[in-house]
């Protein structure tokens, strides 16, 4: 055996404890909950493990391992936010559904806050559940960086939390997304294109308005005071719209970063006597089901699928659990723009 991997190419324990730079006894004793290993040892350790997607033999510890047939889905946001989240809310349901078809039983878990943290930790290390398919979208959050030293599999919709190296997530083209929604307003012949941008500690909002801020660039278009950030509310949405239509009465496109802003902004240009699409053309992002084919107008908006999300995080997980070795990666799923009579 080399220090390179054996020959199949997967990650040895010689690796791990090389990456760490401890011994192989330590990184033994480390990966085994050894009481004697220094805590700075045991999370140098686990991290290069999962930094190098090491896991010890599977057909050794499925013998000792029982299998609970369940898995936990993890929103990482305080259960009222999520509970009245459309895109979060699509996802629930088809975890359930996708996990119930792969035949594992579904663990619902909101965390919320540094008290939540301890006890979701507790519960996942437990062994009360196989794996988990985690949701944590703000930059911040420690419990995507707390996740990579427990020895479960976890899955991420969407960025972890800052932890941008060796783990899997499956994320959408968010940029992407915005870059399609502006291309189509600038085509139109709009001019003045704002946009009310979501909360700038989550990463898909980053992406959706440096999106926006790019496609403008590249069409020559001006984006100085044309941006709005909001909390992906109806509400936030509205107050954001009333603030950029005070400051620049005259932009005549605005592109949205979710539909449920969207909703609010549509509010706020009627109140002002602007029509839509004649006045101000009107893009959304989520292509919500019951939402946005029932605004008025119906809105054009950039389309994404929660359930094509989930299922392929469910497949990556079920790989993981069959001892797969699958190399940590983002895996990013396509969107499109979904046109209505808003624009």
């Amino acid at each position: 055996m080399t220090a390179h991997g054996n020959h199949d190419g997967r990650p040895t324990l010689e690796d791990v404890a090389a990456f760490a730079g401890v011994s192989r006894s330590t990184a033994s004793r480390a990966l085994n909950d050894d009481p004697n290993v220094s805590a700075r040892a045991r999370e140098a350790v686990r991290a290069a493990a999962a930094d190098l997607g090491y896991s010890p033999n599977q057909a050794a510890r499925s013998l000792v391992t029982r299998r609970t047939g369940a898995v936990a889905v993890v929103l990482s946001e305080p259960e009222e936010v999520v509970l009245g989240d459309p895109y979060r809310t699509a996802v629930m349901r088809a975890g359930y559904r996708e996990l119930a078809a792969s035949g594992a039983q579904m663990v619902l878990m909101f965390c919320d806050g540094r008290d939540d943290l301890a006890r979701t930790l507790r519960f996942l290390e437990g062994g009360h559940v196989d794996g988990a398919l985690v949701f944590a979208p703000h930059q911040a959050d420690p419990l995507p960086r707390a996740l990579r030293l427990l020895r479960l599999p976890v899955v991420f919709g969407g960025p972890a939390g800052g932890v941008a190296r060796g783990v899997h997530v499956i994320d959408f083209d968010n940029e992407s997304g915005a870059r399609l929604a502006v291309e189509h307003l600038v085509s139109l012949g709009r001019r003045r294109i704002a946009t009310v941008a979501g909360p700038q500690d989550q990463t898909a909002a980053v992406h959706r308005l440096s999106g926006w801020r790019k496609t403008l660039a590249d069409a020559g278009l001006e984006s100085a005071g044309l941006a709005e950030e909001a909390d992906f509310t109806l509400d936030g949405g509205r107050d954001a719209m009333d603030r950029l239509l005070a400051r620049k009465p005259d932009l005549d496109a605005v592109f949205v970063a979710s539909d449920v802003m969207a909703a609010g902004v549509l509010q706020s240009l009627g109140a002002a006597s602007r029509r839509v699409p004649a006045d101000v053309a009107v893009v959304g992002f989520d292509d919500h089901p019951a939402l946005a084919t029932a605004m008025n107008p119906p809105l054009t908006t950039v389309h994404q699928d929660p359930a094509a999300q989930v299922r392929q995080m469910v497949a990556t997980l079920t790989a993981l659990l069959a001892g797969e070795t699958i190399r940590p990666r983002r895996q990013v799923l396509p969107v499109s723009l979904k046109l209505r009579e808003s624009a």
